[in-house]
């Protein structure tokens, strides 16, 4: 009979998985301490690249995409974890642009396994810490850890970071990390650390977040006060943090988090010539993020009222003479009446889906929310009706939850 270590070592990295979301803790479940024993073990509480830790509610995956392109096109090794991933699990590390061998993650979760020993752990934990491992093995020059939940107690922070972002503060997961803006604010500025430098990329940002940093001396550069950026038709301008550049390409990913990216490298040891910069911005780009599939097909994860608006601005600025049908399917945990509020003038035709999991909501409640006489039983159902109603210059949009796009992507690819 083989014994325990070598079947560790002879899964494959589907078992793995499978193992992960079988964990004794299948809840979230917020605090650092399993995380800082079992890292402990392991010595990843601090690793040997220059760590950047990416909070915020909107735009961390964007941000880590942009610092990634910009530094990548300076010479520079970099590697990036985020979550979720949309249709394969390695999507959630990527190192120098590549996503890690099956084996190398089956390596790392074997060598997390063997550490943690009867110490519980979730599935974002456990992945966490094998994102690390990888990491520590890779050791390229930056790291960009972009955190799943909140900041201050998510798995991500128990890595002893060199520098910190905070993207934008909303409503958003309240019934984990507050009510209101300064509660959710202060549990994102936990990623902050005393006399590491700090960038906020939200104009508005909640008083929580200053507080905090005042109470741990932690430089902070604010939006707006500390560094502005402003478009010029085809092109935009950033000046702020001892960095003035003009003329630069505007970039497929938000603006906003272009300029909080450009902060961010201002105020560390990275100095990237004015060339670099442009290339990066030229070539950053993200799944599922208006990620174009056909020509009149597109997907966005917008999942929350913030993430929306954005998506309906863009939708509004690139507005054609045709029809925008959008197929739409949610978390019944989401604000979902406001999230679809911004998308209510523009959208011609409506395909509510229901989501599977416990988490998903039924079509029929997002038909009920926008007055629509017809639902769908999933995304994959609902796609191709969408598509077979349009005619010339029609478009579609999928959005609502990185579930709803996995769906799509699933559909397209096959």
């Amino acid at each position: 009979m083989q014994n325990p270590a070598a079947q560790t070592q002879s899964r494959s990295l589907a078992d793995w998985l499978t193992m992960l979301e079988g964990l004794n803790i299948a809840h979230i479940e917020l605090g650092l301490e399993r995380m800082q024993r079992v890292a402990g073990k392991l010595g990843l509480l601090s690793l040997p690249s220059y760590v950047i830790t990416v909070g915020g509610t909107n735009g961390k995956g964007t941000t880590c995409a942009l610092l990634e392109a910009m530094l990548r096109a300076g010479g520079h090794s970099v590697g990036v974890y985020s979550s979720p991933h949309l249709l394969d699990y390695r999507e959630r590390v990527r190192i120098n642009g590549d996503f890690p061998a099956e084996q190398a993650f089956c390596d790392a979760f074997a060598a997390v396994e063997a550490a943690r020993g009867d110490i519980a752990l979730t599935y974002f934990e456990f992945g966490t810490l094998a994102a690390l491992w990888l990491f520590r093995d890779a050791h390229p020059d930056v790291v960009l850890l972009e955190v799943g939940l909140g900041g201050r107690l998510d798995a991500t922070n128990v890595v002893d970071s060199d520098q910190a972002v905070i993207t934008t503060i909303a409503l958003d997961h309240t019934d984990w990390l507050g009510s209101d803006r300064e509660a959710i604010g202060f549990e994102k500025a936990g990623i902050l650390r005393p006399g590491k430098p700090a960038v906020c990329g939200d104009p508005e940002p909640p008083a929580s977040i200053a507080a905090q940093a005042g109470r741990l001396g932690t430089p902070v550069a604010f939006s707006g006060k500390d560094f502005h950026w402003q478009q010029q038709g085809d092109t935009w301008s950033f000046e702020g943090a001892g960095l003035a550049l003009a003329g630069l390409p505007v970039p497929g990913l938000p603006l906003m988090n272009a300029a909080t990216a450009l902060a961010t490298l201002a105020a560390s040891p990275f100095a990237l010539s004015a060339d670099a910069i442009a290339t990066g911005l030229r070539e950053a780009k993200l799944a599922g993020r208006l990620q174009q599939l056909a020509p009149n097909l597109w997907v966005d994860v917008a999942h929350n009222p913030e993430s929306a608006a954005y998506l309906a601005s863009r939708l509004q600025a690139n507005a054609g003479q045709g029809a925008i049908h959008a197929v739409v399917g949610m978390l019944k945990d989401k604000d979902i009446a406001a999230t679809l509020a911004p998308l209510l003038p523009l959208v011609d035709h409506w395909y509510p889906a229901s989501l599977g999991g416990p988490r998903g909501a039924e079509g029929s409640v997002l038909a009920g929310l926008l007055d629509c006489n017809r639902h769908f039983g999933s995304v994959t159902e609902a796609l191709p009706v969408a598509r077979a109603a349009c005619t010339e210059g029609d478009r579609v949009i999928v959005f609502g939850s990185f579930f709803t796009v996995a769906e799509a992507l699933a559909w397209h690819a096959e």
